[in-house]
């Protein structure tokens, strides 16, 4: 029976089609890799062997049934819009485009929490929540064209992240279907144990996500908006470190390099120009020369003359440097109530005039706002000329920012022309976005100049001690060096997927590699014998049998407290202990969705095998494996040294909302956890 008539006769009611159409459209995502090959027709040879579009998660299930039976390899698929390589199918492949899994399912107004399907389009949801009076806060660029099941599978981050959190913020409970068509619901909760971060992140390995219950706002009845332009980038993000770190939260922090800033504001003079009526006539004499087949012209043959010699730009930039570009520039945005988004702008004004910033006044934030969702369409032109081009996202503790910025770019800049923006601040560290160009004389060696690029400034952001993504995932494009950040790790998602998809038919080959070569494994360093301060950071670094009371006295001289709600017998506690109960009086989680309790940390499973997940403010390679650890008992394994979030006296202002911290484990839920503890605890 041929693969077609055996889908058709089990799976009889489902929309299914093997158009060659259909096949090349579902053959990849927006890997910027792919588009390389695209030019020269080779994206043929990833077609599926058939496209399915199931309406319910009843039929999801069928679907993953008859792979598992049938041994074939299923993707799940959203909108498409990644670009790590997640997609990337065979002729054996089935695509489960999840799309018509679309529906709100309930709207409960008193939690403030909505439960939407995974196929929800991310513009239209949050249209339809805004027209009841909400806000989800969730806004990535790709929000257009990507959907909700996409942003929990790829633990995606929105531009307001400064105000609302991650992805994985939001989550209350989600609804996946798991490698033999089981149906699995799992709630969130803040004192553990917490199966949900294990599948938020998985990239489509352990599962389909199929439901998620979210929490919503309500929408901003005002906005504050402001611009400085401050003498240098770490001038610049010296100032969104205090800003964060007293307490204050706005919703969109974004700080521009100066080369960045520089072509921002030629950007705005042409727009003056054009609103004077002087800046039509180029325009319009570029789409003439399109539409009369001469393409770009002179234009694009200087841009790859200028891209094949990017060193010779970097150092041109470099040489400029920030005084002659004028800076570089913050823009930012709070939400809330008038009065409240007045009062904290005017406060983090204070905060940058201090720090040697210039005010721009409102409209650089404003036309950012308006044209926010722009920089997803700039890539086309510079492939249609012959270049290509890129992003970057990666993360460190303030401490560590400096390192990583010029070591991953002095390594692309090695090879692609690069420039740099910080977008998603937190307390503890903050993420960068780098974006690069380059070209070649053939596609063949542009493939090669750019996966040099990539293997560099990989290797970069792990030797600084970076995370190798913040919000875009892993894929495939980050996934053979995903053992050098992760190490033991790695193996740790491999024995959850024998759990969640024993016949390992979900998306091979994503996020974790078929033919990776084992990341070299390193002895951990021991634990310190004293808790360790990072006072650029707020991060306290201390043992696992270090008590909590001790760590508070240590912090206590620095005029820094955990901020524990706990009493003095608790206070006895090691840190082992106390979060194996569920760290109870650690900061209330949904209250500052910005921040988290634990940075980073070392565990030694019950096997003997030492597991390491380096401090980072966010990150998004994989699962999150602190889940593994809080509130389980110990029975995986203890924690030998964390990195908790240290605290001032500021605070920011809470997020209130009435959803259960604690809900009740019942009996399937605390079957799956049983295996989960059951895989994890033996890796070695």
């Amino acid at each position: 029976m041929s693969f077609e008539a055996a889908i058709s006769r089990a799976l009889p009611g489902i929309p299914r089609s093997t158009s060659p159409v259909d096949q090349i459209a579902y053959a990849r995502d927006l890997w910027p890799r792919h588009h390389l090959a695209v030019t020269e027709g080779r994206i043929a040879e990833h077609r599926p062997g058939m496209i399915v579009w199931p309406a319910s998660t009843e039929e999801v299930a069928q679907v993953v049934r008859f792979c598992a039976d049938e041994g074939l390899p299923l993707v799940p698929f959203g909108a498409g819009s990644g670009v790590c390589g997640g997609v990337l199918p065979d002729d054996r492949t089935v695509v489960l485009d999840l799309k018509r899994l679309s529906r709100r399912r309930s709207l409960d107004r008193q939690a403030s929490s909505v439960e939407i399907e995974a196929g929800a389009l991310g513009i239209r949801f949050e249209e339809e929540l805004n027209a009841e009076g909400f806000t989800l806060g969730h806004f990535p660029s790709s929000i257009l064209c990507s959907t909700v099941g996409g942003w929990v599978a790829a633990r995606s981050a929105g531009q307001c992240s400064g105000l609302y959190g991650k992805i994985e913020d939001m989550v209350a409970s989600l609804e996946c279907v798991v490698g033999r068509g089981e149906v699995v619901r799992l709630d969130r909760r803040a004192h553990g144990p917490d199966l949900t971060p294990l599948l938020i992140g998985s990239e489509g390995v352990l599962g389909v996500v199929t439901a998620a219950t979210l929490r919503l706002h309500p929408a901003p009845p005002a906005r504050a908006f402001a611009a400085f332009s401050f003498p240098t980038l770490e001038a610049g993000w010296n100032a969104m470190r205090e800003m964060f770190q007293a307490g204050l939260r706005p919703a969109v922090s974004r700080l521009y390099d100066p080369f960045d800033s520089f072509m921002a504001r030629l950007g705005a003079v042409r727009r003056q120009r054009a609103h004077a009526g002087a800046g039509d006539a180029p325009s319009e004499g570029a789409a003439t020369r399109a539409r009369a087949g001469r393409g770009p012209g002179a234009g694009a043959a200087v841009l790859r003359g200028l891209l094949r010699a990017p060193g010779i730009l970097n150092q041109v930039v470099d040489t400029l440097g920030s005084r002659a570009l004028r800076g570089a520039t913050l823009i930012l945005i709070f939400e809330g109530t008038a009065r409240a988004s007045a009062d904290d702008l005017a406060r983090a004004a204070a905060i940058a005039e201090r720090g040697g910033a210039r005010p721009l006044g409102e409209e650089p934030a404003r036309h950012w706002l308006a044209h926010r969702y722009s920089v997803s369409y700039r890539q086309a032109p510079v492939f249609m000329a012959g270049a290509f081009s890129d992003t970057m996202e990666v993360a460190a503790p303030w401490s560590r920012l400096d390192a990583l910025y010029r070591s991953v770019r002095k390594a692309l800049g090695r090879h692609v022309f690069v420039m740099a923006h910080l977008s998603h601040a937190y307390p503890d560290g903050c993420s960068i976005y780098f974006t690069f160009a380059g070209s070649a004389p053939t596609v063949a060696a542009a493939e090669a100049k750019y996966d040099a690029a990539w293997r560099a400034a990989l290797d970069a952001a792990i030797d600084a001690g970076g995370t190798l993504s913040h919000h875009h995932g892993v894929g495939r494009s980050k996934a053979p060096r995903l053992g050098a950040e992760l190490g033991l790790g790695v193996d740790v998602i491999h024995a959850l997927r024998g759990v969640f998809d024993p016949a390992g038919i979900m998306n091979p080959g994503n996020l974790l590699p078929r033919d990776a070569a084992p990341a070299a494994r390193r002895p951990l360093p021991p634990p310190p014998a004293a808790p360790v301060i990072d006072g650029d950071s707020l991060l306290v670094h201390a043992a696992g049998d270090a008590r909590i009371g001790e760590v508070e006295r240590a912090l206590a001289q620095r005029g820094l407290t955990l901020a524990l709600d706990v009493d003095a017998a608790s206070r006895e506690l090691t840190l082992d202990a106390w979060i194996a109960a569920g760290a109870h009086g650690a900061p209330d989680p949904w209250s500052d969705p910005v921040d988290h309790l634990v940075a980073g940390f070392t565990a030694r499973l019950a096997s003997g095998g030492e597991l390491a997940v380096r401090p980072a403010p966010r990150r998004a390679v994989g699962p999150d494996l602190f889940a593994l650890f809080l509130g389980v008992g110990g029975r995986i394994g203890a924690i030998t040294s964390v990195h908790l979030r240290a605290h001032g006296a500021s605070r920011p202002r809470a997020l209130p909302t009435s959803l259960p911290r604690q809900p009740p484990l019942g009996h399937a839920e605390a079957a799956w956890l049983d295996a989960v503890v059951s895989a994890a605890r033996d890796v070695r």
